[in-house]
């Protein structure tokens, strides 16, 4: 029997504001247990909320970028339900009148051979609301903490349409929204520290049939691989109960990624469940066309016009626009070093950038504090093009740059001429290594004479090595292919 799969996703993103949405506590990360917050975090009498101008200005840059309509009218609802991390007994959010309606968000879904398909889904609504404590179950034997500093931060909740049919388009659906709202500038995207969190909701129905099945929603997952390992894992599952023709219960489940398995949380609440009204102490919000046309001249080029750009003017696929587009840092760097380099080298400054700078701009938060600059990277690309100093070398010098953090733009030249590092291309004292390394590696060449063409390559590498890394493996090359003939 052939089955459907449905998924939908609930985004749950913190906003980089400084203090949280109604109360005026700082938002930080990793301060002591209940040092970040004031008497409305905790729900003491009498205290009431004030709403955060700058969180509502984020969501609305959301909404701008995903082209959704921004409601000139919307309210705050209490969401009751009893917890312990939840102080007031219900949490602040919004329900039929959120901020944000519609929009679209398109995601890449990588192929084989680095072909690129788009999927794309509606967005339901985003809304704001506040974010609950947290519990502590470690250092514990018999009792639970309570830290409530994450309570009251602000967060984006960002529903989409169920129109999912797998665990690849899932994650890639929101790896985009993960790059957007960084892109944005709203959020840290760490979701290790729960600032993205991702709820997956999934069901299962026969194909060609209308009727949905039952939906189990998988909560709090925050990382990408969990993920997609926890909707394979419950894909399967409710296939198996389905096929052994046992029901499907609506629940709440967690992933376990010690035991690679979703479990039950609790039985899966309604709507009415938590007799959602409007907030009493919080007037409707409304915004202003002059505050949104603002708000959007705030907002920088999007991805995909710097990706459609990227592809017009270097003839480049969307797989790689797409790699050096996957932040804002990179496509900086891309674009600023492609300014000083020689185009007709564009793949060789790709393949360090994909290679190298890439993966060292991800591990570092500030855009303006690079581990090397778009003119010294373009200066070590010149002399890797005009032959001064190999790639193996090249690696090198872009090592200690890392290490100086020097903005020099000279500092390339000034590492080469200190270090003595330039590459050999003098076919007298190449050939003396070659001539060293076949008078020493006998297995090798008969291994080449023998049919195995890939033996020379052996041979060259270690007449590298021998020159520590400075001959010119191209005039290598053609030395040994000439005796060896």
């Amino acid at each position: 029997m052939q089955w459907e799969v449905i998924i939908g996703l609930e985004i749950h993103i913190q906003l980089l504001t400084k203090s949280k949405i109604f109360s005026e506590s700082p938002v930080c990360f990793g301060y002591n247990a209940n040092t970040q917050i004031n008497p409305f975090d905790l729900a003491l009498p009498g205290v009431l909320p004030v709403l955060n101008k700058k969180a509502v200005e984020y969501a609305i840059k959301f909404g701008l970028a995903i082209n959704a309509k921004i409601s000139p009218y919307s309210i705050f609802v209490r969401k009751n339900y009893f917890y312990p991390d939840l102080s007031k007994g219900y949490q602040i959010s919004q329900l039929e009148l959120p901020l944000i309606k519609g929009g679209n968000i398109l995601f890449p879904i990588e192929e084989k051979k680095q072909k690129i398909k788009w999927g794309s889904t509606e967005i339901v609504q985003a809304h704001l609301e506040e974010d609950a404590g947290k519990l502590l179950h470690k250092n514990y034997s018999d009792k639970t903490g309570i830290d409530f500093n994450r309570a009251g931060i602000p967060l984006l909740e960002i529903i989409t349409q169920p129109s999912m049919h797998s665990a690849q388009e899932a994650v890639s659906c929101a790896k985009s929204l993960h790059s957007l709202v960084m892109w944005l500038g709203i959020c840290d995207g760490n979701m290790q520290n729960g600032s993205f969190r991702c709820d997956v909701n999934i069901s299962i129905k026969k194909i060609n049939k209308n009727e949905y099945g039952t939906r189990n929603e998988i909560k709090n997952l925050n990382s990408f691989r969990f993920m997609e390992e926890a909707i394979n894992y419950e894909i399967n599952r409710q296939i198996k109960l389905l096929e052994n023709n046992n029901i499907i219960a609506q629940e709440t489940r967690r992933y376990d990624p010690d035991i690679k398995k979703t479990i039950l949380m609790r039985k899966k609440e309604n709507s009415k469940d938590y007799r959602y009204f409007p907030d009493p102490d919080l007037p409707p919000l409304f915004i202003s066309d002059k505050w949104v046309k603002y708000i959007k001249s705030t907002i920088p080029e999007l991805p995909n016009v710097i990706r459609e750009r990227i592809i017009a003017n270097y003839n480049l696929s969307e797989f790689y626009a797409i790699k050096l587009t996957q932040s804002k840092k990179i496509a900086y760097f891309f674009e600023n070093s492609i300014i000083h380099s020689d185009i007709s080298k564009i793949k060789l400054l790709i393949g360090w950038l994909i290679k190298e700078i890439i993966p060292k701009i991800n591990q570092n938060n500030d855009i303006n504090d690079l581990p090397i600059t778009p003119i010294q990277f373009s200066f070590l690309l010149k002399r890797i093009f005009d032959g001064t100093i190999s790639n193996k070398i090249a690696k090198d010098i872009f090592f200690i740059i890392c290490q100086e953090k020097s903005l020099d733009p000279g500092i390339v030249d000034h590492i080469i001429k200190t270090n003595k590092l330039y590459q050999i291309s003098d076919s007298s004292i190449l050939e003396k290594i070659v001539d060293t390394v076949l008078s020493t590696n006998s297995k090798l060449i008969k291994e080449f004479y023998s049919g195995k063409k890939q033996a020379i390559n052996a041979l060259i590498g270690k007449a590298i090595k021998l020159s520590n890394n400075k001959a010119n493996p191209v005039k290598l090359s053609e030395i040994f292919k000439k005796i060896l003939k």
